[in-house]
């Protein structure tokens, strides 16, 4: 049974910072897909950012502000992100897959077909 449990979701200025975590049980978790992704209320799921074995990428909404990493003895991927804006606000929530990034879909247009997701952590961005 796959479970990823996220936290270090919060409230913060716009300029500041946050660390996500998502703690993942239950499979290999070394050789999997692993993604971020946001939704806000009355808006479309966005993937945030996605890393594998092979490295990482981003949306271009991010690009340089948000880093994913993973550390492969802790089972733990972490979305640290920098330069928060108001528009950052959302529910993130973490996803895993077998597959490696490049076999999963993820659109523009928020649709995915990533297999294991957590329950969300809320991050709130005040200008």
């Amino acid at each position: 049974q796959v479970q990823l449990v996220e936290s270090g979701g919060g409230s913060v200025q716009a300029g500041g910072s946050l660390r996500l975590s998502c703690a993942a049980f239950g499979y290999a978790y070394s050789s999997y897909c692993m993604g971020w992704f946001r939704q806000a209320p009355g808006k479309v799921r966005e993937g945030v950012a996605v890393i594998d074995s092979g490295g990482a990428s981003y949306a271009d909404s991010v690009k340089g502000r948000f880093t994913i990493s993973k550390d492969i003895p802790k089972n733990t991927v972490y979305l640290q992100m920098n330069s928060l804006k108001p528009e950052d606000t959302a529910m993130y929530y973490c996803a895993a897959d077998p597959r490696r990034c490049e076999e999963v879909v993820v659109t523009a247009g928020g649709v995915t077909d990533f297999n294991y997701w957590g329950q969300g952590t809320q991050v709130t961005v005040s200008s």
